[in-house]
């Protein structure tokens, strides 16, 4: 476990990078923090237990998320004001949280009068935006900020713009009353499974790495996989695959698990910037892993109106196919440079250790069983899995002193109720960014219903890609890169699926492909996702870089690199919708989820995730290089040609004329078989003439 001082240098470290103040322990500025964050994670077990208006729950929401942006974080980043909370910082937060808490003061009055706005319903719709853009910008920077005030200035000047883009314009008054005064803009859909489901599991998430459940993740990766050849860097994988289960923030998942396995790779041969990007790749990419996702699947399943265990269902394949693939990524490095594992002596024994935190891994497991099994809503599952854990927290002390013959004390549970108290802490300073977002990226949708501008979008991205889905892919995919490397991973899904996914939607069917929503919003939550590796400003990337003492645009280029595997795959469900299990969607309603035929035959998500991981390995070794020694360039263009057999079975067999998809498996399973049996040959040759 760690000490004390070294969980409080990886927080210091999180701060530093996610740009929030960080107080001395036992000022009035740390425990005023953490009497408001504590608050809010109570706020929102309470509000499981008596579930209110929703229009309320979003009120107070946003007003603990504005409470803490303006504690947490200074109006500038000077030296005196991130040491101190200044009176002014008192009063925007004092004057932000009585401006959205006017929603659920006047909400009756705002029910009846909807359209006929008051003077003080427009002064306090115009200070709740102009707060909620100010957090914005503490919390995250300026890029969100910006691009919500592009889009405000849009709607208000829209008749005096170019022809292409123009339309009639809207007043003030329609303005603030589709922002804030509907369930339309900030206080909308977003900002409602904020404040329903993600707090639940970014706290289920805190609790759990306050109890030790990261430091268990990373200790056993590392035991099982230490001794193989890159093994600490295989550790990485593992530890920050497992990790971020839990932990929706790629910047949390970096230093966590990065700060222990970063200086192993380097000591065992690892250039630093190489180090670094490993642990890069594989903290951002724990974003795709279900349950969590970056808080993002639970936008999606309610933007989509389904089930969020579809949503978990769905994501299955691409994600533990990503996962795989960077481990044969970081097998493939190991090979070339020659690194070993670790000695096997000084990594102890799997079992004890695997043992020794059992009980970590049971309310994961309960988590999965309410949602999976028990088929329980999302709140619900969070909630028992929430109170499940306190309950292993509270006692895991003393009964572990019981099992070591030791004497249990009052002083044990004390300390585990501490544990429940730091976890809950922490999940309300985890959610400020969660909410501030969502709340801002309502705005932008709420732009988009007002104005009509997605028809705009699409007719202008029709014409740049001439009618190719293949180039509509593509620009939204850099569309998705470019908003992404100044937006965190929730906001830029909200806003590329307020814009971009309804038009991958349109275009698709206008060019014959029939496919179900989900793959175009998993399209653009994926390219969202790699921007946090991606130069110049991929956070993630930085976070790593100044564990490994590595150049931060170095470690993010090869991070990139690694990560392009990721970039493929989104094309890849595209056209073959059964990566995401999904066989098929209605012809005249592909929105439509309840008409999607969902893969349930082992045999056949087997063959499919088979296929998927064998093309991630040729893509990969195409990409890298290399297989069992270096590849020359007619196996690097058989390897390719493997892809599209294994992922892309349907369209290759459609094309080509084959009787059934399985040929094209079979074709692709041999022709990797081949090329690798050849690898095989060319490096037994290669041992014997250094023999």
């Amino acid at each position: 476990m760690k000490t004390l001082e070294e969980r409080l240098d990886d927080e210091k470290l999180i701060s530093e990078f996610e740009g929030h103040r960080d107080f001395e322990k036992g000022s009035w500025h740390y425990w005023l923090i953490a009497a408001i964050a504590f608050s809010w994670s109570l706020f929102q077990l309470y509000m499981v237990i008596e579930p209110g208006n929703s229009a309320h729950a979003r009120a107070i929401h946003l007003a603990f998320g504005l409470a803490l942006a303006f504690s947490m974080h200074a109006m500038y980043k000077s030296p005196k004001l991130q040491s101190t909370i200044t009176w002014y910082d008192f009063g925007i937060m004092i004057v932000g949280i009585a401006a959205v808490l006017y929603q659920w003061y006047a909400y009756k009055d705002l029910a009846m009068r909807s359209g006929a706005w008051t003077q003080t319903d427009i002064i306090v719709g115009v200070t709740t935006i102009l707060v909620v853009l100010e957090a914005s910008r503490r919390v995250m920077g300026l890029p969100l900020m910006v691009v919500a005030m592009v889009f405000l200035a849009y709607d208000y000047f829209g008749p005096y713009l170019p022809d292409m883009i123009a339309h009639k314009g809207a007043s003030l008054n329609k303005i603030v009353g589709q922002m804030v005064l509907t369930t339309e803009g900030i206080f909308g859909v977003p900002l409602g499974v904020s404040a329903s489901f993600v707090f639940l599991f970014v706290l289920f998430g805190a609790l759990l790495d306050r109890a030790g459940a990261g430091e268990y993740f990373i200790k056993l990766a590392y035991t099982i996989l230490g001794r193989y050849d890159g093994g600490p860097a295989k550790a990485a994988v593992a530890a920050s695959g497992m990790f971020g289960m839990i932990s929706g923030s790629s910047i949390a998942n970096t230093v966590t698990v990065g700060t222990f396995t970063i200086p192993l790779m380097k000591r065992l041969g690892f250039s630093a910037h190489k180090a670094a990007a490993v642990e890069t790749a594989a903290s951002v990419n724990g974003q795709l892993m279900p349950p969590i996702m970056g808080a993002a699947a639970f936008i999606m399943a309610e933007f989509l109106g389904l089930d969020y265990t579809d949503i978990v269902f769905a994501a299955f394949i691409p994600a533990f196919t990503c996962y795989i693939a960077l481990f044969y990524i970081v097998h493939l490095e190991a090979k070339k440079h020659g690194l070993k594992g670790e000695d096997p002596n000084i990594l102890g024994r799997v079992w004890p250790i695997f043992i020794h935190g059992i009980h970590y891994l049971i309310p994961i497991f309960f988590l999965i069983y309410t949602l999976v099994v028990l088929r329980q809503s999302a709140q619900s599952a969070a909630f028992s899995a929430i109170m499940f854990l306190m309950i292993i927290m509270l006692v895991q002390k003393p009964l572990k002193a019981l099992i070591n013959q030791e004497k249990v004390t009052l002083s044990l549970f004390v300390e585990g109720l501490a544990d429940i108290g730091h976890g809950m802490v922490n999940g309300g300073k985890n959610m400020v960014s969660v909410a501030i977002a969502t709340a801002v990226a309502g705005i932008i949708v709420g732009s988009v219903t007002l104005t009509g501008i997605g028809l705009v979008l699409a007719e202008v991205i029709d014409n740049l890609a001439n009618g190719y889905i293949l180039g509509v892919l593509f620009l939204t995919a850099f569309v998705s890169l470019v908003l992404g490397m100044g937006l965190p991973t929730t906001a830029n899904y909200i806003v590329m699926a307020a814009l971009t996914a309804p038009i991958i939607m349109d275009l698709a069917g206008s060019n014959g492909y029939l496919i179900p929503a989900l793959a175009a919003h998993m399209f653009v939550f994926y390219f969202g996702i790699l921007a946090d590796d991606t130069p110049p400003v991929g956070m993630a990337a930085y976070a790593a870089a100044a564990v490994a003492k590595s150049d931060p645009i170095i470690t993010g280029i090869q991070a990139f690199i690694y990560d392009i595997r990721t970039g493929i795959l989104p094309f890849m469900f595209f056209f073959n919708n059964e990566l995401l299990l999904i066989s098929g969607v209605d012809a005249n309603d592909p929105n439509d989820p309840s008409k999607w035929i969902w893969i349930t035959n082992p045999f056949e998500i087997a063959l499919i995730f088979g296929g998927a991981i064998f093309g991630m390995f040729a893509f990969t070794s195409a990409t890298q290089s290399f297989i069992l020694t270096k590849i020359n360039n007619i196996e690097r263009i058989l390897l390719i040609v493997v892809i599209p057999f294994l992922m892309l079975p349907k369209l290759m067999a459609a094309k080509l004329g084959l009787p059934s998809h399985y040929f094209a498996y079979v074709i692709g399973f041999t022709l990797y078989g081949l090329i690798y049996f050849g690898q095989r040959v060319k490096y037994k040759k290669q041992q014997l003439a250094l023999a």
